[in-house]
């Protein structure tokens, strides 16, 4: 019996998106068009995750969004943090799950203030009573055409929000994660080959990596493994408005090997991989999902 494959490049749309934005630097998911494909009704969990409880960052909305339907279809207690201007979407990931059965805690918190990174941690192990699953995905992109357009407020709103905000995460979640738990976080391929209207983002993205590396080793003795994910072009609301150059929208993904964005549900898989037993050998690992764009630290 044969199986009949599918081509890659041909999973998902491999046309040009519609040239589109948004008003205001935070984008929402139900208005793009297309609507990203988070795994809604393709990703079926199988228990993976069941008795775990997870805090995922920036979760409302594009690949966090995914990651908090794969984790929850595979029986984890899943926390989703999100920023407070994006409550339609917060909701709207609520409203799916319940339908499912599945009630997620939501946290509204601002990362670029002080301390609000280690409050959801600590609200999280409150409700939960463990936390034991830790997806650092929360980040902040906007492009910039020079340096004389580089906002220097924002490069400092952006590094506290993309990598600030973990240091904050892992030192107070240091406090309640027991032994043999795990920590995802999100860099980019932008943390290796960046580009130069991302000055700031691509350069949280390769601390990220540094982070990642180092805490996996700091962490080493207690069995908590420490991995990380590094998305190449993905179809998000991070793409819009601010996040790339004017005009640019249409093309993203399309200068990739396999000629297309990412879907966000197609790294789910390598989450929940990476938050299971399965990957119980692997830690200070970096993994690419990235059209095939090469990663090297």
């Amino acid at each position: 019996m044969k199986k009949e494959l599918i081509n890659p490049r041909e999973k998902y749309t491999s046309e040009k998106f519609e040239d589109q934005e948004q008003e205001g630097k935070s984008s929402h998911q139900n208005e793009m068009y297309p609507k990203p494909d988070c795994g809604e009704k393709s990703y079926k969990g199988t228990g993976k995750l069941k008795g775990r409880n997870a805090l995922i960052t920036g979760g409302d909305s594009g690949i966090g969004r995914a990651v908090a339907i794969a984790f929850s279809r595979e029986g984890a207690e899943v926390a989703v943090h999100y920023y407070p201007e994006d409550e339609e979407d917060a909701q709207d990931l609520k409203k799916f799950l319940k339908e499912e059965g599945k009630d997620i805690l939501l946290l509204p918190a601002d990362f670029k203030k002080k301390g609000e990174a280690a409050r959801i941690v600590r609200e999280t192990y409150e409700k939960f009573g463990q936390l034991d699953l830790l997806v650092l995905n929360a980040a902040q992109q906007i492009s910039s055409e020079s340096l004389e357009d580089l906002d220097i407020d924002n490069v400092e709103d952006t590094f506290r929000v993309n990598i600030i905000s973990m240091y904050e995460s892992i030192k107070e979640a240091d406090k309640y994660m027991p032994d043999g738990s795990t920590v995802i976080t999100t860099t980019s391929v932008q943390g290796f080959k960046p580009s130069t209207n991302l000055f700031d983002y691509a350069a949280t993205k390769a601390a990220i990596n540094n982070f990642t590396i180092n805490l996996s080793q700091y962490f080493a003795g207690r069995g908590i493994r420490v991995n990380s994910v590094a998305p190449g072009p993905i179809w998000t609301p991070i793409q819009l408005d601010e996040g790339s150059p004017e005009g640019t929208v249409p093309d993203i993904g399309q200068g990739t090997l396999l000629g297309r964005a990412g879907q966000p549900v197609e790294l789910s898989d390598i989450y929940v991989f990476l938050a299971s037993d399965a990957s119980s050998y692997v830690t200070g690992q970096i993994y690419g999902i990235t059209g095939g764009d090469a990663i090297n630290l």
